[in-house]
Order: structure tokens, then C-alpha cells, then sequence
């Protein structure tokens, strides 16, 4: 029964629209509970090049499949009201005679990147008015007139990009899309409506999963507003689409008990919530009640006070003590405390034995940071960094991003020949060293540093070394897999070893010392590195040029003969 409508069918005002079609009424329009078959619909003029066998109908099954199903509670009976409100039609929106139609469109709701040949059929006065509403959100919906379209009203929404990792995100912000339009709808006293596909090629969204969103969020939202909508038209261009809202269809508005029974085990295992959007168990929000704890004292005998003092005695009632949590206020140090032991820490470490201070090393003391410390003197630096243009240190090539090592591992390259101390602001140079290295310290990495021809440079001692540990956090110790250090010396090697004894036995314990630049290259492929022209003359003095030859117009490595 359910057949495109011919292109006789009664027109606005007798005649045809301004592009040749013509308008179609809701009563021309079969309602999807009025349809006689019950496992597909056909059309003449169906592009029957494309086989229904690749959408297997959902309403066929096997018959031991049928009994799986009974005695499990449908997550969407039949209801008969609902489904007369639902038509599916194969055909642009804009042709039907409805309050309004859905326009899939971008946040700057161009013309260009609207439904093909809704403004066309609209007018120039569509792209006007829209220019004038300052584009729209994705997600979101807003609302303009319907100009030359049989419908009254127009409501443009922006659908979500596809990517496989937000899937969920990008299925919820399809289902705001769709409940958006529909409370537009009723916003403005609006009854019926006609909704094309919201997306787009361009956007990469999956048809089929997209048809699952669209038809749940609807059949969730006529179940609390059924009374104030009269229609819901599901409009199809293309013979993929049309056939996959037949087939979904019949599972979120099931016309009879047997088409509810199979869509039992149809169904896909998240359906949604309340509004049809995806539940994630994890980002609940869940809020218990306090516990109430009642601890009975021996009771006292009253005592005269005055009368100013009575309120104080009801504020420090014992039944105040049965709301409060020991748990949740252990969390709350007293301040006084806290600083009480901040200073004994301090004291502690001013009066101690500093060795690493009395051999040169630099002043090692000092209360080591709990992880919520580290966290925050982190995260401290990391936005002064981003707020400020570090252009000038950058330039100085100290520390830079390299590509990655054998293992596929992100290297950064640290350069210890031009750490000039006596040219460089080591609080800014922090601050760029934070900003460089936060997004490598997220997963596993690598450190290269060359420490060729610095062996006469003065560099900073290790008391600011392990301020910088520290500032760079316990994230950078977890994640930092090998530090490669090139061309190191004797006192290199004694500074690494106090720095292990005295600083961190852990970051320390993963310097690697290298020789030459082709033993570096076994970790590191020479492609992935920048490397200053200095370090490879420095390779040639150090180790005479064995086992290796380098070409002094395009610095490549050769091995050897």
C-alpha cells in the first residue's frame, strides 16, 4: 500500500511550487500504522538494482529464534497512538505540506552547506534571515520562516562529525539534534513536522546507526509529548535510507504484538535512556545520602546560662554530629596543622647534613612533594607557560621535538651546548621546557641529549635539576622509557650518579650512555633526528672518524668499508 504519491496530487493554490514540484498533503501521505504489509513496503519506481538482501529484514526470524524472546518486558510496546502520528515518505521534506521542516545544515548555516534544494524551493529570503542569527551550535536547533515552502517554518540544526573513538559523543549529539527540533516545534505552537536525515556525506556519520538515533529519540520523545504533536514525517531521498527506516522502524513502533515480540530480540543492547541517549554507567554522577550516625551520650545535667549563650548550646548540639561524615571531613586539613607541618619539614631539612651542598652539587634539601603538590606546581606552571610567547627560547634550540625511536616511541631532543647559562632565563627556560614536554609526557617517550662539545659550558647545578623533576611531575618519571646521553665524560657520568643517589633512583637509572653517533642511531633512526652540524664534527675528533664517514654538504652517515 505504501507507494510514492503521484505527481497528479493537489497543489498550493491549484498550481504547482516555484521549482516544479508539487505539494503534497499530510492526508496523501500513508501513516505508518495504516500500512497493510507488515515485513516491507515497495515503490514503482524503486531502483530495484538494489537488493533487500543486504538489509536482512529485522521481522524475519528463524523459529527457534522466536521463543528467546518471551517473557522479557518490551522496551517499546505497541502503541497505537504513537504510531499514527509516524509516516515515512520517499521524497524531500520541503515538498510536503507541514508546520515545518528540518533543514541539515553547519554552525554558519550558509546556503552552500544546507539540505540540497531546500533554499531553492524556499527563496532568497531563507538565506537572509538566516544570515541574521549568528550561525548555530551542534546539536543545537533554531527556528526561521518557511518563505515559498508549502510548510510554515524552517528549523536548521547542525549535525555531529563521526569519528569512531567519540562515537558515543558524536550519537548523543545526533539525538539533541533530533529532540532539539521537535521542543522548537512546540515552542512555537507548532503540530507537525518533516524530517530529512540529519547528516551529511561530508560528516562521515554512518547511515544506519545514524536511522537508530533518530527513530528511538523520537518514538522517547512522542512518549512524553504525543498530546502536543500531530505528525512526525520520516523523509528518505535515497533507496539505502528508505530501506533502513523500514527495517528499524517496525522495532521502535511496533504495530502489533508480534511485531513487538520480535523486536525483543532485534533490538540493539543500548537503546538509550529516557530521551534515547547513550548511558555511560562510568560518568554518573551518583549522590548518596550522608550517613547518620548517632553516638548516645551519658546524659548531663542542665546548667544555667544566659540567655545570649542558649543559641550557641543548639548550634553545638550533638545531633548536628550525626549529618557529618568522618570521611568526608577527614579530607579538610586544619590549616593551622598544615602549615605547623610545613615548617617542621623545612626545619628538618635546613638542619640536616646537606652532602650534595657541601661537594658542589647545588643545594639538594628540602621536604620532597606528595603527588597533590607536584600536581598543582605542575599544573601552575603549565598555564603561566601557555599564557606567555617563548618565542625567544625556542629559538635557542635548546630543547625540540624529534620524530620517534625504533619503537615508534615520541623523542625529545635536548641540545646541552646551547644552554648558555649566562644568556638564558632559567625561570622562563622552566616554563618552555613544561610547555614542550606536557604533551609528550602523557604516553611512553624518549629522551635524546647531546652532550657534545659542552663539556666547557657552565651548567645549571642539581638543586635546580630536581626542581625541575619536580615541576615536571611523577608523570614524566612513569612515562619516560630511556634517557640517550652522546658523547658523556667523566664528569657527566659523576653528576648522573649523584643525581641517582641523591635526586631520583628512577629517572636516573634510565640514562643509556652512546659513544657514537651510530651506536645512537641503533635507537634512533637518523631520519627521526635534527642534528646540529657541531655534534657530528665532535663525533669525528672523539672517535677519528671509525667506522663511519660523514658528508660534510648532507651531514648523512655512512658506514665504513
Amino acid at each position: 500500500m505504501y507507494q510514492r504519491v503521484p505527481t497528479a496530487v493537489t497543489t498550493r493554490g491549484g498550481s504547482p511550487t516555484a521549482n516544479g514540484d508539487s505539494v503534497v498533503t499530510l492526508d496523501q501521505v500513508p501513516r505508518w500504522s495504516d500500512a497493510e504489509s507488515r515485513s516491507s513496503f515497495s515503490y514503482d519506481n524503486e531502483d530495484h538494482s538494489f537488493t533487500n538482501s543486504y538489509f536482512p529484514d529485522p521481522l524475519t526470524t528463524h523459529p527457534e529464534g522466536e521463543s528467546s524472546s518471551y517473557g522479557m518486558l518490551s522496551r517499546f510496546p505497541v502503541d497505537h497512538e504513537t504510531n499514527s502520528k509516524i509516516y515515512l515518505w520517499r521524497g524531500h521534506p520541503w515538498n510536503l505540506e507541514v508546520d515545518a521542516v528540518v533543514n541539515s545544515t553547519n554552525e554558519n548555516m550558509d546556503e552552500a552547506h544546507s539540505s540540497p534544494g531546500l533554499h531553492a524551493a524556499a527563496g532568497p529570503g531563507l538565506a537572509e534571515e538566516c544570515m541574521t542569527l549568528g550561525g548555530c551550535r551542534t546539536g543545537m536547533a533554531k527556528v526561521t520562516n518557511g518563505y515559498d515552502l508549502p510548510a510554515r517554518r524552517v528549523i536548521h540544526t547542525v549535525g555531529p562529525k563521526y569519528a569512531v573513538k567519540y562515537h558515543t559523543a558524536a550519537e548523543n549529539a545526533l539525538s539533541h539534534c533530533y529532540r532539539s527540533c521537535l521542543e522548537l516545534l512546540i515552542e512555537n505552537g507548532l503540530q507537525s513536522i518533516a524530517m530529512g536525515c540529519i547528516y551529511t556525506e561530508s560528516k562521515n556519520y554512518p547511515r544506519e546507526p545514524a536511522a537508530h538515533v533518530a527513530i528511538r529519540t523520537v518514538r522517547r520523545f512522542l512518549e512524553k509529548q504525543k498530546d502536543n504533536i500531530a505528525a512526525v514525517v520520516f523523509c528518505t531521498t535515497t533507496s539505502t535510507d528508505t530501506e533502513i527506516y523500514k527495517r528499524l522502524l517496525p522495532l521502535y513502533f511496533p504495530r502489533d504484538k508480534h511485531e513487538e515480540e520480535v523486536a525483543i530480540s532485534k533490538l540493539p543492547a543500548d537503546v538509550g535512556d529516557e530521551n534515547g541517549e547513550t548511558i555511560i554507567d562510568e560518568r554518573k554522577i551518583r549522590i548518596k545520602p550522608l550517613p547518620k550516625k548517632y553516638i548516645p551520650r551519658p546524659p548531663q545535667p542542665p546548667a544555667d546560662l544566659p540567655v545570649s549563650d542558649v543559641g550557641l548550646v543548639r548550634r553545638n548540639s550533638s545531633h548536628l554530629d550525626s549529618y557529618l561524615d568522618p570521611a568526608f571531613m577527614s579530607l579538610i586539613k586544619d590549616p593551622d596543622q598544615r602549615r605547623k607541618e610545613q615548617w617542621e619539614k623545612s626545619a628538618q631539612a635546613q638542619s640536616g647534613w646537606n652532602c650534595a651542598k657541601m661537594l658542589g652539587f647545588g643545594d639538594l634539601g628540602g621536604p620532597p612533594l606528595s603527588a597533590a603538590e607536584e600536581y598543582s606546581l605542575h599544573s601552575r606552571y603549565l598555564a603561566k607557560a601557555n599564557s606567555l610567547n617563548l618565542s625567544e627560547i625556542a629559538e635557542m634550540k635548546i630543547v625540540y621535538r624529534g620524530g620517534v625511536d625504533s619503537e615508534g616511541r615520541p623523542v625529545m631532543v635536548v641540545v646541552g651546548a646551547h644552554f648558555l647559562l649566562r644568556c638564558l632565563d632559567l625561570e622562563r627556560f622552566v616554563l618552555h621546557v613544561v610547555k614542550e614536554f606536557e604533551p609528550l609526557i602523557q604516553k611512553p617517550y624518549t629522551i635524546v641529549y647531546f652532550h657534545s662539545a659542552a663539556s666547557l659550558q657552565f651548567q645549571p647545578d642539581m638543586g635546580w635539576m630536581r626542581r625541575l623533576q619536580q615541576i615536571l611531575s611523577r608523570k614524566h618519571q612513569r612515562n619516560l622509557h630511556a634517557i640517550y646521553v652522546l658523547h658523556p665524560n667523566f664528569h657527566l657520568k659523576t653528576t648522573i650518579f649523584t643525581l641517582q643517589v641523591f635526586v631520583d633512583n628512577v629517572t636516573w637509572k634510565k640514562v643509556v650512555y652512546v659513544d657514537r653517533l651510530l651506536q645512537l642511531f641503533r635507537y634512533v633512526p637518523r631520519e627521526q633526528l635534527t642534528i646540529p652540524d657541531f655534534v657530528f664534527q665532535h663525533d669525528l675528533e672523539v672517535n677519528g672518524g671509525k667506522g663511519l664517514i660523514v658528508d660534510p654538504r648532507t651531514k648523512y652517515v655512512y658506514h665504513r668499508p
